[in-house]
Order: structure tokens, then sequence, then C-alpha cells
């Protein structure tokens, strides 16, 4: 029995009580993709684990790191991709002119990397029909950068941003079928122009109103779109087995973020990368890993050696794979 198969009896519970919410809905969007060739593990880096010094560099220019210097990181550790958050290129949630747009494509160039994707800060659980209209434009808007970057995902939340705290709260305590509803039809927007534009609108679990593989799916499903997949994060799943989540959405994965724990704090299970990519392996994944570390309360982070630690363990967990290293 495959990594796939293996969902716990809690999980399939769970995918079984959604299932009515979605059982007529044809499943276009959310069969297993095609991937010719087998599957291929590639290690790449998400710039939010320079969150910290992103953002200080945000504030001036002299300290902490941009995004240039976060793709002169991927080529000295010979990383190949790097996906950019968008809230960290200047002027954001403006679009950045094109001459930002040119400078950084040739400088991934010069540098043998390709972008994977970006992201946006959204918000389609909230009530505020206004506010989930805001987040369709920006999300259209960034859909447009990305394709100008060559980045062929653009990440989305399903979660409300802070500081409300959880979806009930951002909803008005709405039930979740009718959250999921709208949550639906706004990123159903997205996908449309993101079909036209050639880039996937990537739905990132955050542990909030997607909490499961089963949760994950059924928006997905409820979508119904062929340029609208799931973003799995690896610490975001809040189930009795986070593998079992995690196996249960690589066949249908666009992107991925992987965590060094089970969590969102250090004193989550430490993530087991060698299950991670074995899972990933067998579900037939191909394309690239993102890395994201977190400072998770260390007042002693360093991005640069977390990320490589982690880099190492990935591309050793692979390595075991082939039966070599990498």
């Amino acid at each position: 029995m495959s990594s796939v198969d293996r969902i716990t009896r809690r999980s399939a519970l769970r995918l079984a009580a959604l299932a009515p919410l979605t059982a007529a809905m044809p499943l276009r969007a959310q069969t297993p993709l095609p991937r010719a060739g087998g599957p291929q593990l590639k290690p790449a880096l998400n710039a939010y684990s320079f969150l910290e010094m992103l953002n200080e560099n945000m504030k001036d220019p002299a300290k902490g790191i941009d995004l240039f210097g976060v793709c002169d990181f991927c080529a000295k550790h010979d990383i190949e991709a790097v996906d950019l958050t968008g809230y960290f290129i200047p002027g954001y949630p403006k679009p950045p002119p094109d001459a930002y747009i040119s400078r950084m494509k040739r400088y991934v160039h010069d540098r043998g990397l390709v972008i994977s994707g970006t992201g946006v800060r959204n918000d389609f659980a909230v009530a505020d029909k206004g506010v989930r209209a805001e987040g369709v434009r920006l999300t259209k808007e960034w859909i447009e950068v990305a394709a100008r970057l060559g980045a062929p995902v653009v990440r989305v939340f399903a979660g409300p941003q802070q500081p409300i705290k959880d979806w009930q709260a951002a909803s008005g305590n709405a039930k979740r079928e009718d959250v999921e509803d709208w949550m639906a039809n706004d990123l159903r927007a997205c996908a449309e122009h993101g079909e036209k534009y050639g880039v996937i609108v990537a739905v990132q679990n955050h542990g909030d109103f997607i909490g499961t593989g089963p949760e994950h799916l059924s928006l997905l499903k409820r979508v119904n779109h062929p340029w609208c997949g799931p973003l799995v994060d690896t610490g975001k799943y809040f189930g009795d087995d986070p593998y079992a989540d995690i196996a249960m959405m690589v066949p249908y994965a666009v992107n991925w973020q992987i965590k060094e724990t089970l969590g969102s704090s250090l004193r989550s299970p430490p993530a087991d990368f060698k299950r991670l990519a074995k899972i990933i392996r067998d579900g037939g994944y191909r394309g690239f890993l993102p890395i994201e570390t977190l400072a998770m309360g260390r007042k002693d982070y360093d991005p640069s050696v977390e990320v490589e630690r982690a880099l190492v363990a990935l591309r050793e967990a692979i390595g075991a794979l082939k039966g070599g290293h990498i």
C-alpha cells in the first residue's frame, strides 16, 4: 500500500463527513495531476525564511537582506529555485515597476535560478464582502506580476489575516459550508484570471480554516477550477496524523512549504524529512520543494543556519531514496 493510501481511519471519517458538501461537483480540478517522467524532488527556498531580515531591510536598506540577497544565498548553496514572497517586493501591495521586474529576472537568470512562485496577503474568510473583493483584486493584480516575473504560482490564504483570531470570528460565526462557498467563489474568480496569464492560484493550508487534508480537498473541489490547487504546508495540518494529510494532498500539489516542525512552535514534533520525502516521492510529485524555516520565538534564530540545516536534511532524505547522495 502506497503512502497516499495510508490515510488514518479518522482522516477518512473527516473526509466522509465533508463529502456531502462536494459530492455533486465534478472533480475536474481535483483529479491527480498528470506528471510525466516519474517523481522528481528538487529542494528550493521560500524567501519568507528570512522574514525578520527582510522586514528590517524594508525599513532601512542598509540593514538586513533584500530579495536579491536571498537569491545570492540560493546561488551560494546550489538551491535551484526561490519563492519570492510578494510583500517583500518594494512598494507592495502596489505592483513593482517594470525596471524592478527586469532587474529581478536578469538577476535570477545570471545566478542559474528560477522563480518558483510568489504570494500575497488576502482574506477570503471575512464576512465583509468589500474586504474579500479587495483580496480578489489584489490577487488578480499579483497574478499579472507573477506572469511578468515568470513565476508559475501565486500563493493565497484561505483563513483570515491578523489581528482577527480565527475564521469563525472573521466570518461572524457563519456556517462552515457558507464560508467555504463564498471563499470558493473568490478563489474561482482568481483562478479564471490566472488561467489567462498562465499562473496557478495555490491555496495554502494555514492551520485555521484548512487544518486537515480533507478540509483542503473539500475547498478545492468546491472551487472546481484546474488553475487552482493546493500549496501543501507540511507544518500546518493539525489532524490526528499530519503525514496522512500530506499524503492525501501530494497528487494534487502545485507548490509546497517544507517546515522544520509539524506545528507552529518548537514544542511541535520535528519533521521527519526521510518520511516526508518518501511520502512525496510515493505520491508521484515532480517539482520544487521550497523550504521555509521560521523563528518560532527563537531570539538567536539565524535563517542562514536553519535553512542550511533543513536543506542538508532534505537533500540527504532525497538522496537516501535514490540510494545515493545529492
